[in-house]
């Protein structure tokens, strides 16, 4: 959180405060001893919400009519997907290669699975990652994290990128997520190879490097304008548990990437600390 401007004591602050959810400009009113003061989520909105602010006090109407308000929420989602490019390729790479798995079938997955796969005597024959790497299939370091192995595996997997990928590129840049991205799926992709599998997929371990990292620097830099709601920090390392349990394969759940997750996580953890150690220097 950023400060923006002080606020007359006393006064009603529930009309400012619904235009600004209402334009999407994420900001916090806090108690000073000189009066509340407003702060402001991102940096980049702080001369929006000034301009708000002044026709608040000018007492001029804050919501414009619903035509206007269309197209300004129009062009509130159209900047904030510029804001997050990474973010948004990431989903977008993810949804073409479902629905090209779709289309194709095994052809896409062998192309994108950590090590080529192949099929000899009607046996699954896989290949060797280094010399998969030599040979210049430097792609399959990562790739994995693209693949998904169902419609609801994508879902969940992309709903928790958006939502955390979109803190960290708005908050710390594109090249923080894209290092992120890079870091946290080949980190939890090899974490995942190495315990002996190779038919495995998806960006969970990625999400969980990014659930550790934003917790951390919400945590350690509470003004940041990172956000997580404790329930869903919970829930998450609570999901990631019972997935390890024996519990999980007697109702369906056996065949989850369980190292991935664990190693994207321990990513988010270093990061996240790294990253919030460096504001609180500069702090």
């Amino acid at each position: 959180m950023h400060p923006v401007i002080r606020l007359p004591s006393g006064v009603d602050t529930q009309e400012l405060r619904k235009a600004l959810w209402h334009y999407r400009i994420g900001h916090r009113i806090t108690d000073e001893a000189d009066g509340p003061l407003l702060w402001v989520a991102d940096p980049r909105q702080h001369e929006e919400l000034k301009a708000l602010v002044g026709r608040w006090e000018r007492g001029e109407p804050l919501i414009l009519d619903r035509p206007a308000t269309r197209k300004r929420t129009t062009g509130n989602m159209l900047a904030l997907l510029r804001r997050v490019p990474v973010t948004v390729l990431s989903i977008a790479i993810s949804l073409a290669i479902f629905a090209l798995t779709e289309m194709f079938g095994d052809v896409i997955v062998m192309a994108l699975t950590i090590v080529p796969v192949g099929i000899e005597g009607n046996q699954l024959v896989y290949g060797n990652l280094t010399q998969a790497l030599t040979s210049g299939q430097v792609w399959r370091l990562l790739s994995p994290a693209f693949l998904h192995f169902g419609l609801m595996h994508l879902i969940f997997n992309l709903m928790w990128l958006w939502y955390f990928g979109r803190q960290i590129e708005a908050l710390q840049g594109s090249r923080t997520m894209l290092l992120m991205l890079l870091i946290a799926g080949i980190g939890a992709n090899l974490a995942q190879y190495v315990t002996g599998t190779v038919l495995f997929g998806g960006m969970s371990g990625v999400v969980y490097a990014l659930l550790g990292h934003v917790w951390l620097m919400s945590r350690r830099v509470p003004h940041s304008g990172f956000f997580v709601p404790q329930m869903l920090v919970v829930f998450m390392l609570g999901w990631m548990v019972f997935t390890m349990t024996d519990l999980a394969g007697s109702v369906g759940f056996g065949n989850v990437a369980n190292e991935a997750h664990l190693g994207g996580l321990l990513v988010g953890l270093v990061t996240g600390w790294y990253y919030s150690s460096r504001r609180l220097k500069t702090d």
